[in-house]
C-alpha cells in the first residue's frame, strides 16, 4: 500500500484533511496494521475515510463512522464490515447506547464538530470503553484558539488536556470537583501532543500508583 496521504487523494470521495496530519496517522497507527481491531472515526462526512481506514488496517478491521447528518448511513458497507452510527457527540447517552452495542473499541478518530463540548464529552465517554493498548486521537485542536468552537476560553478542550496532565501526573485525588469529575488517569498511559492533534494512549495495565523501589 502507498502512503496513507497518496491513498486519500485516489479516494472517489475524499474529504478534506489537513496535510500535517497524514504523518501523525502513520506514526501512531501503524501498529495496527492488519490487525483484528475496531476502529472508530467521528464525523463521516462523505465516507471516502471509511474505505482509506477499511484499506489501511486490513480485512480483519471492524470499521466504524460516527455522524449527526442521517445520509450518511448510505455509507455503511456491511459486506466489507463498514458500519455507520447516526447520533451527537455530545451526547452522552448516545455513546453509552454506542458502547452497549459495539463493546469495547481499539482506536477512536475524533474528526467531528470540533467544539469544546463535543471534544471534551466525547473523551470523557469514550476513554473507558478503549481497550489497553488502544487510543483517541483528537484532531483540529486548533480550535481551541477560536471564539466559535468554545462556550468558554476558559473550558476550551486545551485547558481540559492541561488539567489531564496534572490528573496524569498526581498520586493523589485531585481538589476540585471538575477535576474529580473528569479524573481518567486510571486509563490513560500517557499524552502526546501534535500540532492541531492530541492523542490518548490507553493502558489500564500501567497506570497503577507509582512507588519508589529504592
Amino acid at each position: 500500500m502507498k502512503s496513507l496521504k497518496e491513498e486519500f487523494y485516489k479516494l472517489d470521495n475524499f474529504s478534506t484533511k489537513w496535510e500535517k496530519y497524514f504523518a501523525v496517522y502513520e506514526d501512531i497507527f501503524q501498529k495496527y496494521k492488519n490487525k483484528d481491531i475496531t476502529f472508530v472515526e467521528i464525523g463521516v462526512f462523505n465516507g471516502g475515510s471509511l474505505k482509506l481506514w477499511k484499506n489501511y488496517f486490513g480485512p480483519n478491521s471492524r470499521i466504524i463512522g460516527i455522524d449527526l447528518n442521517k445520509e450518511c448511513k448510505k455509507f455503511e458497507d456491511k459486506k466489507n464490515n463498514i458500519e455507520i452510527f447516526i447520533g451527537n457527540q455530545s451526547d452522552e447517552q448516545f455513546w453509552d447506547n454506542f458502547f452497549d452495542s459495539v463493546g469495547k473499541v481499539d482506536v477512536i478518530l475524533d474528526d467531528g464538530g470540533h467544539t469544546n463540548i463535543d471534544q471534551i464529552i466525547t473523551a470523557t465517554k469514550v476513554i473507558e470503553n478503549i481497550k489497553d493498548g488502544g487510543l483517541l486521537a483528537t484532531e483540529d485542536t486548533h480550535t481551541s484558539y477560536l471564539k466559535e468552537y468554545n462556550s468558554s476560553v476558559k473550558l476550551s478542550f486545551i485547558n481540559f488536556v492541561k488539567r489531564m496532565i496534572d490528573d496524569l501526573n498526581s498520586n493523589i485525588d485531585l481538589k476540585t470537583n471538575i477535576e474529580k469529575q473528569y479524573s481518567l488517569k486510571k486509563y490513560i498511559y500517557s499524552i502526546e501532543f501534535f500540532e492541531s492533534v492530541v492523542v490518548f494512549n490507553i493502558d489500564k495495565s500501567k497506570t497503577n500508583k507509582n512507588y519508589n523501589m529504592s
